[in-house]
C-alpha cells in the first residue's frame, strides 16, 4: 500500500524520505480482502479511501494507536484504534513511561 501511494509522490526528495519507512517498520501488511472490508467501512464514516486504507492496515497489524496530523481523520472515532496527534500521543506516553 506504501510504496504504491508514494509512487505517485511527485516532489523526488520528499519520495525518497518516505520510502525509507520500510527500514523502521517492523511489520509488512499486504492487502487481503479483510483489510478492503474494513477500509470500505471506514470510508463509510467520511474518511478518504486511501486514509482509510492506512487505518485498515494499522488496525490489522494490532497497532495501537494511528498517529497522524490530518483533523479531518482526528475528528473520527474509528473502532480497534486510537485515533491521535503526535504531540498527545507524545504525552501519553510521557504518562505511559
Amino acid at each position: 500500500m506504501m510504496d504504491y501511494e508514494v509512487s505517485f509522490n511527485p516532489f523526488v526528495e520528499r519520495k525518497n524520505q518516505i520510502s525509507k519507512w520500510k527500514d523502521v517498520a517492523s511489520i509488512d501488511v499486504d492487502e487481503s480482502e479483510r483489510i478492503v472490508a474494513k477500509a470500505n467501512a471506514i470510508v463509510k464514516l467520511n474518511v478518504r479511501s486511501k486514509d482509510a486504507l492506512h487505518l485498515a492496515c494499522a488496525i490489522e497489524a494490532h497497532s495501537d494507536y494511528f498517529i497522524t496530523t490530518d483533523n479531518r481523520i482526528l475528528n473520527k472515532s474509528i473502532d480497534q484504534i486510537v485515533v491521535i496527534d503526535p504531540i498527545n500521543f507524545l504525552r501519553a506516553m510521557e504518562e505511559w513511561i
